[in-house]
């Protein structure tokens, strides 16, 4: 996995690439969290476009993040996921809790 974190202003830009199971996740959270702690952020966007594969301890960062995220007041979006993952974010119910966009300039629009 290959990840990118970008702040521009007060939203995190988070970019995934490769597949986000137990072997990375813990990375991955860790790396956010830092990020999310430094309290000038109030947008997260995680940008599943590169991913080609998540489990449950993917879906539970993914949960997490969301979880810190509102009870900081902000929000987070998901852009980019293929039909395979979206597919899964749809199962576990996420879609009903964090909006999801085809990309990065649709959240920009909003």
């Amino acid at each position: 996995m290959n990840l990118e974190l970008k702040q521009v202003r007060n939203t995190l830009l988070v970019r995934v690439k490769g597949e986000m199971d137990m072997l990375v996740t813990e990375k991955m959270r860790r790396e956010i969290d830092k990020k999310l702690d430094t309290k000038q952020i109030t947008n997260l966007v995680l940008n599943l476009e590169k991913v080609t594969f998540v489990d449950s301890s993917g879906l539970g960062v993914i949960i997490g993040r969301y979880k810190k995220i509102s009870g900081l007041g902000g929000r987070m979006y998901i852009v980019g996921a293929s039909a395979s993952v979206r597919k899964i974010l749809m199962f576990s119910g996420i879609n009903k809790l964090i909006s999801m966009y085809n990309n990065e300039q649709d959240i920009i629009s909003i």
